[in-house]
């Protein structure tokens, strides 16, 4: 739980419930597309979504998932020999494709010495009864973290990005995961055209009824090569792009909204500069991080505290 010291709780205490040491995530591209891009349910993808942005220099289409993760254990064990790692599917939609497939593909991550589990990202309309129990299986000997890309609960926002679903559809999937004792982290964009602060802020109010064990933040950053960089060319004062301290101020606001059972793995995510159009703010993680640490000193306040009473 958040305390003076520690204002919100970390992705890292998620984790100790889980497993002794320090874990790191290790990001494979395993050649998955997207229903909202192949034609299933959509054309063109998200009109925030530029995948190019999502991949570490380690992955790669042309090397297997076990490759990917020994390259990605090369690059963190010199610092931290003694590091164990969980698999992060994370580029498209990683539970999109056949049974065997899939199977393949997880199992495969996990036959990599020192690899503890997986963390899979996914859409909520992509995730079948039959994935679902076998993840239940699965979770029982090693650790199993769904992540649905949620982005917004209002279903004119996900019309307008072109997600290819209602919020309904996240309310089912996750309640369908946690029922099966699978852990469940959402994602969601803070900042996305058309909402305003307070139904930004509802987001959280929203997702706190919802059993979800993780949480990440990011800001809303318009990418080259993707249909919203087109709408922010023709309509800029559709979008309100925050200023750092801006933005640190909202994140606060956001997590004082939110069950204080979540862990907040994230707050910001950064584009690669060649790609991202605006905001650039020029900061660390770790920089922004002590922004919104040194709002909540400041108010004296802590994750939930506009739930309590």
């Amino acid at each position: 739980m958040a305390t003076a010291d520690k204002p919100y709780l970390e992705f890292s205490d998620f984790l100790s419930k889980y497993f002794d040491g320090k874990m790191q995530k290790l990001s494979v591209h395993a050649g998955f597309t997207c229903p909202n891009r192949d034609g299933t349910v959509g054309w063109g993808g998200c009109t925030y979504c530029n995948n190019q942005t999502f991949n570490p220099a380690y992955c790669a289409d042309a090397r297997s998932v076990a490759q990917q993760l020994e390259e990605g254990k090369q690059f963190f064990s010199k610092k931290y020999p003694h590091m164990k790692y969980l698999a992060y599917f994370q580029a498209y939609t990683n539970t999109y494709a056949e049974m065997s497939r899939l199977q393949r593909l997880y199992e495969e991550a996990l036959s990599v010495d020192g690899v503890e589990g997986l963390v899979i990202g996914t859409r909520p309309d992509c995730v079948g009864d039959e994935l679902l129990d076998y993840f239940a299986k699965l979770h029982k000997d090693k650790f199993v973290l769904l992540e649905y890309g949620v982005e917004s609960t209002l279903d004119k926002t996900l019309r307008r990005i072109n997600r290819g679903h209602d919020f309904a559809c996240v309310e089912d999937a996750v309640k369908r995961t946690a029922e099966r004792g699978i852990p469940v982290g959402v994602h969601v964009i803070l900042g996305l055209p058309g909402e305003s602060r307070e139904e930004i802020l509802g987001h959280a109010l929203t997702l706190s009824n919802l059993p979800i064990d993780t949480l990440k933040l990011h800001q809303l950053q318009i990418v080259r090569g993707t249909a919203m960089a087109k709408e922010y060319a023709d309509r800029p004062e559709d979008f309100k792009l925050y200023t750092p301290e801006e933005y640190a101020a909202l994140v606060t606001d956001f997590v004082e909204r939110l069950r204080p059972d979540i862990a907040v793995e994230r707050f910001t995510s950064q584009s690669p500069k060649e790609l991202l159009i605006a905001p650039d703010w020029g900061l660390k993680n770790y920089q922004f991080v002590e922004l919104v640490k040194r709002n909540f000193r400041e108010r004296q306040t802590r994750q939930g505290v506009f739930l309590e009473g």
